[in-house]
């Protein structure tokens, strides 16, 4: 990906661009960091997992249901390194990109090279409703009920396992996100992953075990109250512009987040230069800052602006912004 939106700058928009070297120096990849950060998320993932289990074979699941929320907030926000691999950026090696892409995207049932044709489109067409895969796709919220239940991601993540089936059933891909001459890599992949997942339901049913259901699958269920406000807040309310300082929001919050987030909330910066690695958007934030609009403080406020949003455009009949 490019970074397309220093050439996009709409009249009257205020943009500091950044110098070619400081492009370049800010852009330098790292699998010393890549692999830091991946194994300390996925550490934390095994290591609950085990609390899970231990408790749960102890104690029963009901005593373990404490740490299976934990763990859906761990898992759920493997999602950050689906989207970071996706953009090759996690890695200097393209190898441990696609590697840890495919692990965590098989895991949080998001196919891998599906995202990141999706994704590309979405940043070719940030907040176009006619071309960003995000809002094409997304569900319209038209009462206080549906926008809870869109809020809670599940309506996301049936929609996604959906379309993964139809891809592997039918054969057919049909999106226009998907060129042509991938469509087939689109449809084996998603008969892989429909193959995986059945071969892992039948080992579970065989040995009569729930553990994979409860270190697994149910905490990336209960993950989605997490990452779907987190999704949520990156563009909602925003303008439908072609500046990623404007139609993006940066969301300024503890460090903690931060981290679990591989530093996605510096949204508008990583919009403007998708190129630059996880690492250096904090840098990059402390040059750009200035220019950014939409600027969230906190993800429990931010939540509520956004609900807000969606609410007024149902009163007004319109919601333009759909939910990814």
């Amino acid at each position: 990906m490019t970074d397309a939106t220093v050439s996009v700058a709409e009249p009257g928009q205020r943009l500091k661009l950044l110098a070619p070297a400081m492009l370049r120096e800010l852009s330098v990849r790292s699998d010393l960091k890549g692999a830091a950060r991946s194994l300390c998320h996925y550490g934390l993932v095994v290591l609950v997992g085990l609390l899970i289990w231990k408790v749960s074979s102890s104690h029963g699941v009901l005593w373990a249901l404490p740490l299976m929320v934990v763990q859906g907030y761990f898992v759920a926000f493997l999602f950050m390194a689906v989207h970071e691999t996706a953009h090759k950026t996690a890695f200097r090696s393209r190898g441990l990109n696609l590697a840890v892409g495919y692990l965590s995207a098989f895991i949080i049932g998001q196919p891998y090279e599906y995202y990141c044709l999706f994704h590309w489109d979405h940043h070719r067409y940030t907040q176009d409703p006619e071309k960003d895969p995000e809002l094409i796709v997304g569900v319209k919220p038209k009462s206080d009920t549906q926008i809870a239940l869109a809020y809670s991601g599940l309506l996301q993540v049936a929609g996604r396992l959906r379309l993964m089936l139809g891809h592997a059933i039918t054969g057919k891909v049909t999106v226009p996100w998907i060129p042509e001459n991938r469509r087939a890599i689109i449809v084996t992949e998603a008969r892989v992953y429909a193959a995986l997942y059945i071969l892992l339901l039948t080992l579970s049913l065989w040995f009569s075990t729930a553990l994979l259901l409860e270190v697994w699958i149910a905490p990336l269920i209960i993950g989605q109250f997490f990452l779907r406000p987190y999704l949520l807040a990156e563009h909602t309310g925003c303008e439908r512009t072609r500046s990623a300082f404007q139609n993006t929001r940066t969301t300024y919050t503890l460090a903690i987040v931060r981290w679990m987030t591989w530093n996605m909330p510096y949204h508008v910066e990583h919009h403007a230069y998708p190129s630059i690695p996880f690492h250096a958007l904090p840098k990059l934030n402390e040059i750009v800052d200035g220019e950014i609009v939409y600027r969230g403080r906190g993800y429990i406020r931010t939540t509520r602006e956004t609900w807000a949003w969606f609410r007024r455009q149902q009163l007004k009949g319109d919601s333009r912004r759909v939910l990814q």
